[in-house]
């Protein structure tokens, strides 16, 4: 039920956030190259929309396996101690989150209590900088999710995107190697 919840909601706040993105983006390009003016506010936003972006998305790639990765030397592993090194890869980046929302924590706590708000935009910056502490605490709970697969033997390492394999893939499926001419 909650990893549903979670689900919906990263794809939506994601959906939003390019859109609403994009829109602004468009907007001020129209104002600055048609109406030679511009709205100053657009640019802080559109900074910290594709900073919530990043950091939903970073959760949302480890949910559908995205992330690229170095994993030459994990693929030499056979499959049972790979499990036990994706395992221990799991636990540190749990704890480099665990860093970052006890960190993001203080943060948000005395940007609260300063009041300062953003330079253009009249919001409170703990609010426009929470999605620090939103951000860590997804990936955590996808990192979480993760590791109970590793433990119980539904996976033995981390799902990660292979260009390689998808490069072949292409070329099988349009008929082979287009031949290489010399000059």
């Amino acid at each position: 039920m909650l990893k549903r919840i979670v689900d919906r909601l990263e794809e939506g706040v994601i959906s939003l956030l390019l859109v609403g993105m994009t829109l602004l983006v468009f907007y001020e390009v129209i104002l600055r190259f048609v109406f030679n003016t511009g709205l100053g506010w657009i640019q802080e936003v559109t900074l910290l929309t594709s900073a919530w972006m990043v950091l939903i998305g970073a959760s949302y790639g480890i949910k559908v396996g995205c992330h690229i990765g170095v994993d030459a030397v994990v693929r030499l592993i056979p499959s049972g101690p790979r499990r036990w090194v994706s395992i221990v890869a799991t636990v540190l980046a749990l704890a480099y989150c665990g860093i970052f929302i006890y960190g993001s924590w203080i943060y948000l706590s005395k940007m609260y209590l300063i009041g300062i708000h953003l330079q253009d935009v009249p919001v409170p910056r703990w609010i426009a900088h929470s999605f620090l502490l939103i951000g860590f605490v997804l990936l955590a709970f996808r990192l979480l999710q993760l590791l109970w697969a590793f433990i119980l033997g539904k996976a033995s390492g981390f799902r990660l995107a292979n260009e390689v394999a998808d490069a072949l893939k292409d070329v099988v499926e349009d008929g082979g190697v287009a031949e290489r001419r010399e000059p």
